[in-house]
């Protein structure tokens, strides 16, 4: 390899789910701590990192494209950038990206602590390469918390021990891993103090946390108290993980947003099987029932995989039939994407694609109408909203409701505060509405 010049630039590009963008501000983090400056194009960074996911099956061929396109249009000026590949595709793939595309740093999402001396390696003209998957090191390895927005990311665990049969993620973030509760309340506070007024709590299996004696809601319930906080959520949520202390701090818990996305992926009890999915159709809703009674204004969202090999089209109409049940506020929808590694790949009866586009429209089409309806029966209603920046028009200002909606208004109120306003209107996919005099309490 050829040595490449100390950067002093950099831009972090991240794909996928809100744990990669945690993560991509970390590692942001740490570069801004050696001394580089941050940029928002990646053609004019002396350094960049593409924080990967690889939960599609295109994934490893988009970060490839990138690559090529970043070194033609800086070599094309005369520079010969650091490209660093990080995150989820980096674990999986490892030292063939080095090899087939020529990049200089290669880092798992276990071990981007490490980032300031792989860019050490790459200046003396070595692979920097770090796939290993230490238990939490990273998390003291990394700077203090800086000057964040209104709203701020914060793992508390990482990996995944459920083996669902289409899932990488077991293989590329190891097994579930908890935080310990004194550093994610030490880090809370950073936020809070750096600004934040909501924290979303984030892991591949967010509800999975635990110390060996308390759960997520024990641990929300403790966040409750820090001054200036005034609002948390907590994603990705699995069935098998919802226990009763949770559910209840949905209901007692006001800064606790009446919003939970539970993935389901299927409708069908045998698909579910086959997934390797701790739940059924019945349990699944059972547990909706509970979150329900205990907060009965909360808003749902799912996701949902079509397509999985061996899916009828009856056991299709049976996930249909459970979003006309559930009425989801939103959702994610995708067709089924073989992994390599994952037992679905090599399983029978892989669906043709026209099957999966067609049946992906329809669900879609489903979802469509549920979000449609939820978003116009918060028409007239008046709820409080976090300014999250500003809009596109003069005096315009963009934020979100309670129910995690875009929530558009024409207000002088600033970024970061919370805003009492009445919806207006209702679009499909935002509301509308009209700020009152007064900030909401």
């Amino acid at each position: 390899m050829t040595a490449k010049t100390s950067p002093k630039t950099y831009h972090v590009k991240s794909f996928g789910c809100q744990m990669n963008v945690y993560d991509g501000e970390r590692m942001g983090e740490l570069m801004a701590a050696q001394g580089l400056t941050a940029t928002d194009d990646a053609n004019a960074a002396d350094l960049v990192v593409l924080n990967t996911c690889h939960i599609r099956e295109k994934a490893t061929e988009k970060v490839y494209s990138d690559i090529g396109r970043i070194r033609k249009v800086q070599r094309a000026e005369g520079r010969d950038p650091m490209i660093a590949v990080a995150g989820c595709v980096a674990q999986a793939e490892g030292e063939e990206i080095a090899h087939r595309a020529k990049v200089d740093i290669v880092v798992g999402p276990q071990a981007y602590h490490n980032l300031p001396d792989l860019v050490e390696l790459a200046t003396r003209g070595q692979l920097g390469i770090d796939t290993d998957m230490p238990v939490l090191s990273k998390f003291g390895a990394l700077p203090a918390r800086r000057r964040v927005g209104p709203t701020a990311f914060l793992t508390v665990q990482e990996g995944c021990d459920k083996f669902c049969t289409y899932c990488v993620v077991p293989y590329t973030r190891g097994a579930e891993i908890s935080r310990p509760w004194d550093a994610l309340v030490d880090e809370a506070k950073a936020l809070v103090d750096a600004g934040a007024k909501e924290i979303t709590l984030l892991g591949q299996n967010v509800n999975a946390w635990s110390d060996g004696e308390q759960d997520l809601g024990a641990l929300i319930r403790e966040l409750d108290r820090i001054p200036g906080l005034a609002r948390i959520r907590y994603t990705t949520s699995h069935p098998n993980d919802m226990t009763q202390g949770l559910i209840d701090a949905h209901r007692d818990v006001e800064k606790l947003m009446p919003f939970l996305h539970l993935p389901v992926q299927s409708g069908n009890d045998r698909v579910l099987k086959a997934m390797n999915r701790s739940h059924s159709r019945d349990s699944y809703l059972r547990i909706l029932d509970r979150v329900r009674a205990a907060r009965p204004d909360i808003a749902l969202s799912g996701d949902f995989i079509v397509g999985f090999p061996g899916e009828t089209e009856a056991e299709f109409a049976d996930t249909l039939s459970l979003i006309d049940a559930v009425g989801y506020a939103q959702a994610f929808s995708f067709k089924y994407s073989p992994r390599p590694g994952t037992p679905a790949a090599d399983m029978d009866g892989q669906i043709a694609a026209e099957v999966m586009d067609d049946r992906l429209q329809r669900l879609q089409a489903a979802l469509n109408r549920d979000q449609a309806a939820f978003n116009a029966a918060t028409v007239g209603r008046t709820c409080d909203v976090l300014i999250e920046r500003r809009g596109k028009l003069p005096g315009q200002m963009l934020g979100k409701s309670p129910w995690l909606q875009s929530v558009h208004l024409m207000t002088a109120a600033q970024i970061g505060e919370i805003v009492e306003v009445e919806i207006a209107r209702a679009d499909p996919n935002s509301l509308s509405g009209i700020g009152t005099t007064r900030a909401a309490a």
